[in-house]
């Protein structure tokens, strides 16, 4: 029994250093025991409509809360945050765009090659692996909660202790029975309610929850039209809404500062309108989008570019355009721009 004990002590360890060494930010292990409490809470988010028409672990609660669905008999999880520059775009020019943080490169695929080099660890030695990461298939909020990453908070976001929630997550499972986090992370949040009360949209509905119909994060991904009553707060937003992480305090003295993006993340809303569907989708391949029809990002251009009141003929010309477009909801939101910025 001992030199067992010593052999699961070795391989925990020797998984959470080969972590750490492929680029991983933080590391914890945790059981593979159903996410009971997630369960409840996807079904009660779903039934009362805070879920809106998301699909992702609502799609079938069930699955995304059970990991021995993902292996059976899975013992343990190894969960893996990586971080994403927390990056503010400038707004100086007509038709500026802002991308949040995650979605600015294809954080997902390095966090995968990362949490690869621990299921590497783990295959050599005869144990099954499995790497799951922005998919149907696991809670990875709860599950960073349970491995001791960080706690869950106000913003439904994890934080890490003095890190903040600028990071990605992603889990190995595995049959290996490995050593688990015995405590949780202590919520620091205390009487700081920023996100809550800056959240442009007041999408934040009590601490943790988020109704997603009233969050821009969603908003700008649903399919069909972006209702009117948030266009305006929406602002320059083309994918995505940093704003909750932005105002919180935690591991903001700490960001680094200068750090270098990915430039393909860097479009106007303008250029948006101009690419061909195959351009958007070949340079944001990495991102949902609905239906994986480009139009969808037009239609957020659409938005962006009613919200600024610069003048700019090139852009009320393209505007123009858009409002004998053939489809019903580009042609909705360009009117909508169009009366916005009081085109003549």
């Amino acid at each position: 029994m001992g030199n067992e004990n010593n052999d699961i002590e070795r391989l925990s360890h020797l998984c959470v250093e080969a972590g750490l060494n492929a680029g991983l930010d933080s590391v914890g292990i945790t059981s593979a025991d159903p996410f009971s409490e997630a369960l409840t809470t996807l079904k009660e988010r779903k039934k009362s409509g805070y879920a809106a028409s998301m699909q992702f672990t609502y799609r079938n609660p069930e699955r995304s809360t059970t990991p021995t669905r993902i292996i059976p008999n899975a013992k343990s999880l190894i969960v893996g945050a990586l971080h994403t520059p927390s990056p503010r775009l400038p707004d100086s020019q007509e038709g500026d765009s802002r991308i949040s943080a995650y979605a600015r490169k294809d954080y997902y695929s390095d966090l995968r090659a990362s949490l690869q080099s621990v299921a590497k660890i783990l295959e050599n030695e005869g144990w099954k692996t499995k790497v799951v990461a922005d998919d149907n298939a696991l809670v990875d909020r709860s599950a960073a909660l349970r491995a001791g990453i960080g706690w869950m908070g106000k913003n439904s976001n994890v934080l890490i202790p003095k890190k903040g929630s600028w990071f990605v997550l992603g889990s190995v499972v595995t049959d290996a029975p490995l050593v688990e986090n015995e405590e949780p992370v202590k919520d620091e949040c205390g009487q700081c309610s920023r996100c809550i009360d800056l959240c442009p949209t007041s999408a934040i509905v009590e601490p943790g929850v988020v109704d997603a119909r009233r969050c821009i994060a969603w908003l700008v991904q649903a399919p069909g039209s972006i209702p009117e009553e948030f266009r305006s707060s929406i602002g320059n937003r083309i994918y995505g809404c940093d704003d909750c992480q932005e105002v919180c305090p935690v591991g903001r003295q700490d960001r680094i500062k200068g750090e270098i993006f990915d430039s393909l993340a860097d479009i106007s809303a303008l250029q948006i309108l101009k690419f061909t569907d195959e351009e958007l989708l070949n340079r944001y391949s990495h991102w949902y989008i609905a239906e994986r029809n480009p139009k969808y990002l037009r239609r957020n251009a659409l938005v962006v570019l009613g919200n600024s009141k610069k003048r700019n003929s090139e852009v009320d010309q393209e505007i123009k355009k858009y409002l004998r477009n053939s489809d019903e909801i580009l042609r909705e939101h360009a009117e909508w721009a169009y009366m916005q910025r009081s085109i003549s």
